[in-house]
């Protein structure tokens, strides 16, 4: 019996409409087949994973250069807790905790920096302070102002799915069909984002692990990402840490960076184009092995001679 494995269809037949690019500020960001690494940089006192560690300007700084070193392609600052129950924080805190991190590492770092934030000031002047993508977990819904901040600096986006707000999105989600309604509430989003003046290269979509969502909507939304292609953007995801990890270990206390691991596999094999992490090193090193050894599109590397 053959026991060699047919070859893996084409990347382009497994993944109709997936996106290559990214168009940021200043720079087009190139999304090959192996996701990218966006590591996670709460500047914030109580966010679910890794909250105060990081509250102060230099403790951000030093970590964001850590995680650039580890490997992250993008890093992705916020000022503003949004775990479950979390309460919001004025413009000027919120501020006052990203604007001087941002600052810094635009002047010391070489790849893109993103600004997590549903406040249309707040967005305006980290991208003055060299912020290249604006993350909103309210899908630019949450500020009237942020859809003409984000045209009118051409920066890029990421537009997230939330049902509910983080003050309540837990009390009951609930849905029809998570898959589906997920797909058309980002669908609407990107064609009422591209009615408003947004160039669409420009626009990534999250279907927004963890808000709004069951342990069991989070799984069945992971496994079906790869549906998410044919709306034609990038396709960001942040399954780090995160409850259902957790409950499905069995375990509350559990170290979730292996299960962070696996899930981020299973989205590379799905060709999400980025991956949002706390974990950069391991999720990094996960995905180099996972790609030479086929796992991604059934290519086994070669290492060099010698």
């Amino acid at each position: 019996m053959n026991s060699i494995s047919p070859p893996a269809p084409e990347w382009s037949a497994r993944f109709p409409g997936r996106s290559s690019h990214w168009q940021l500020r200043t720079r087009l960001l190139d999304l090959p087949r192996r996701p990218l690494v966006m590591g996670i940089l709460n500047v914030t006192p109580d966010s679910f994973s890794d909250g105060g560690r990081f509250a102060n300007t230099q403790a951000a700084v030093d970590q964001g250069l850590r995680l650039v070193a580890a490997g992250a392609d993008i890093l992705d600052l916020g000022g503003e807790s949004t775990r479950p129950y979390s309460q919001g924080v004025s413009s000027r805190q919120e501020l006052d905790r990203v604007l001087p991190v941002v600052a810094a590492l635009a002047a010391r770092v070489l790849i893109p920096l993103s600004i997590d934030t549903s406040k249309a000031d707040v967005a305006r002047e980290a991208i003055g302070a060299g912020a290249e993508i604006i993350n909103d977990i309210t899908a630019l819904e949450g500020d009237p102002e942020m859809i003409a901040v984000a045209r009118d600096s051409g920066a890029g986006i990421c537009a997230m799915h939330m049902q509910g707000t983080p003050q309540t999105m837990q009390d009951n989600p609930t849905y029809d069909d998570a898959v589906e309604d997920v797909l058309a509430f980002l669908r609407e989003r990107r064609e009422h984002l591209v009615a408003k003046g947004i160039d669409p290269a420009r626009i990534a979509l999250d279907p927004g692990i963890g808000f709004g969502k069951s342990h069991q909507h989070n799984l069945t939304l992971l496994g079906h990402c790869a549906r998410f292609h044919e709306l034609g953007c990038p396709l960001l995801v942040g399954p780090s840490r995160k409850g259902f990890i957790a409950k499905l270990l069995g375990d509350k206390l559990a170290d979730r960076t292996a299960g962070t691991v696996g899930v981020s596999l299973s989205l590379a094999r799905q060709g999400v184009q980025i991956l949002r992490v706390h974990d950069v090193a391991a999720v990094r090193q996960a995905l180099l092995l996972y790609e030479a050894t086929g796992g991604i599109d059934g290519e086994v590397s070669r290492l060099p001679e010698g």
